[in-house]
């Protein structure tokens, strides 16, 4: 909980979507997604700061608490997780640089270190917005990128998040692809998983 305090984190909120019919098809087995946002408070709001290493250390702290708590909710073992993504949505009076200390430097080794690996970039997406906006997660597959039928995304909000002094961060996994993929390409059959792209 310790980690919790010195993160600055008001509240955190974690989601599960799960797909049972899609294009009017039953699928054999629900896909299933799952979401935390963490809203924390901003410490350069309203201002600008050469040095954003706190924000970095803060995102190192991000990468293990909602990961784990994602994949909880998903209900799989953490190496079963097929999918990954982050993202992050700022309040007016921050910078998207910050989103981006959060989610790049420090988030990423722990994430992965949560789910036991994940050779691929994790794709990410930073944006502005006031309470309540919705933002995008991108998803693709942990250890192949090239994986089409786990191009996909996962929408968030937080009714009352983020305030003007305050940034949203948020990672999703997922147990699966797109319900009923059917555009061709790799499929996770023949992922080799060594080098992040096949």
């Amino acid at each position: 909980m310790s980690d919790i305090g010195t993160a600055g984190i008001r509240r955190i909120v974690t989601v599960v979507e799960e797909t049972f019919s899609e294009g009017g098809m039953v699928l054999d087995k629900p896909t299933r997604r799952a979401a935390s946002v963490a809203i924390i408070e901003n410490p350069f709001s309203g201002r600008y700061v050469e040095d954003l290493a706190p924000l970095m250390a803060i995102g190192r702290t991000l990468g293990r608490i909602l990961p784990e708590r994602a994949v909880a909710a998903l209900g799989v073992a953490s190496e079963k997780v097929e999918s990954f993504g982050k993202a992050a949505l700022v309040g007016e009076d921050g910078e998207l640089e910050h989103a981006a200390a959060l989610l790049h430097p420090e988030l990423g080794a722990p994430f992965r270190d949560v789910l036991g690996g994940g050779a691929a970039l994790i794709p990410s997406s930073k944006k502005r917005g006031a309470p309540g906006a919705p933002f995008d997660i991108p998803l693709g597959h942990k250890d192949a990128a090239r994986v089409r039928t786990h191009f996909d995304g996962m929408e968030v909000r937080v009714a009352d998040a983020p305030r003007a002094n305050e940034i949203a961060v948020a990672i999703a996994v997922t147990d699966s692809g797109r319900p009923h993929p059917r555009v061709g390409g790799l499929t996770v059959d023949k992922v080799v998983g060594r080098d992040g792209l096949v």
